[in-house]
């Protein structure tokens, strides 16, 4: 089943996620068998300002334990999380 991961940053934690994004990726390298896709989300002026992920996972308590191994929820980078089970309708430009 696919889930969308969709984290928030707590303001004024750029330096943060900086910091912590050398282990944030190799944490992604490490699962990258269940991403489907995943990214940044930026603010008005192009800096990371969150996360968007959609995992395939088992169910919602798999879903739950990936996004807690993140080191970026380790290190307190997010103020919000939000997993949610997620459908593909449209992909790489046509319906799914």
């Amino acid at each position: 089943m696919l889930f969308a991961i969709a984290c928030t940053d707590k303001p004024g934690s750029l330096e943060l996620r900086l910091a912590t994004r050398p282990a944030h990726l190799d944490y992604l390298r490490g699962r990258q068998a269940e991403i489907v896709m995943g990214g940044a989300m930026l603010d008005p002026a192009g800096n990371a300002c969150g996360s968007l992920l959609v995992i395939e996972a088992a169910d919602r308590a798999a879903a739950e334990a990936f996004a807690a191994g993140d080191p970026y929820a380790k290190a307190g980078l997010f103020e919000s999380v939000a997993i949610r089970p997620y459908r593909v309708v449209f992909k790489d430009g046509a319906p799914a």
